[in-house]
């Protein structure tokens, strides 16, 4: 017998999801913080800094709502994976892609997850 859909679980896997990702996209705003430099170096512009910051945020909050957490679940997928790619491909730093190509794969199985219930 499948679980109902928005079990504790699910909303505590979810919330702890959505605080994660409004964090990491807080982080991306200071001027002091490590961001600049990286986002210097990835070549795109600090724009790039602030729409992926605003991109973590946003993703955070839709995880929360429950018509709209697969949506959100997606957009943080496609950003792990993002960054997983831009530090292979264009940092190339392969080893520091296993974060973000770890939480590529929980997203992705967790929406999954949560789409066949």
């Amino acid at each position: 017998m499948a679980e109902p859909r928005h079990s504790l679980g699910d909303w505590f896997a979810r919330g702890g999801i959505a605080l994660a990702f409004v964090v990491f996209g807080w982080e991306k705003f200071p001027a002091d913080s490590m961001w600049p430099k990286f986002f210097q170096d990835v070549g795109l512009g600090q724009w790039f800094r602030y729409f992926t910051g605003v991109v973590e945020i946003l993703g955070g909050v839709l995880v929360l709502i429950p018509r709209t957490a697969a949506a959100g679940l997606a957009l943080l997928a496609v950003t792990m994976a993002s960054a997983a790619l831009i530090l292979i491909f264009v940092l190339g730093r392969p080893g520091d892609a296993v974060f973000s190509g770890a939480f590529f794969l929980g997203l992705s199985a967790f929406c999954w997850t949560r789409q066949n219930r």
